[in-house]
């Protein structure tokens, strides 16, 4: 059975890829989960930093790292963000910040008023469309 920490990993990994089987992550998926988990704080595990470290422990020509890629990267920012902790104590402490977190979709909603149908409706302003005419010769 997968633990939390992996079972976050692959919500992560499949988040807004529609042909993501869930066993690599990319860069831009791996930040989110740093951000949406608190692992980046901003302050001493910055948005660099992530990348940096994605990068580091990805294959040479690889976009995308597997479980065990980013069991070490999290254990690298680990020791960056929990200073002074035993290694075990880091790595609970950032599978505590996983767990049973979802991708976050704050701010992606579609208001129910568009129509894809209705032009009309990305602009509330606008009555109709407006016509063209065709000067004759």
């Amino acid at each position: 059975m997968a633990s939390e920490a992996e079972k976050t990993f692959h919500r992560f990994a499949a988040f807004g890829e529609s042909s993501s089987s869930g066993t690599e992550m990319n860069n831009k998926n791996f930040s989110k989960l740093c951000k949406d988990c608190g692992i980046m704080d901003g302050k001493t595990v910055t948005s660099t930093d992530v990348d940096i470290v994605f990068s580091k422990v990805k294959a040479k020509n690889a976009r995308t790292i597997t479980f065990q890629q980013f069991k070490e990267a999290v254990k690298e920012l680990g020791q960056k963000r929990f200073k002074g902790k035993s290694p075990d104590e880091v790595l609970e402490n950032i599978y505590g910040l996983m767990e049973g977190k979802d991708p976050a979709t704050t701010g992606a909603t579609v208001s129910d008023s568009l129509h894809p149908l209705d032009p009309t409706s990305l602009n509330p302003h606008c009555s109709s469309l407006p016509s063209l005419t065709l000067p004759t010769v």
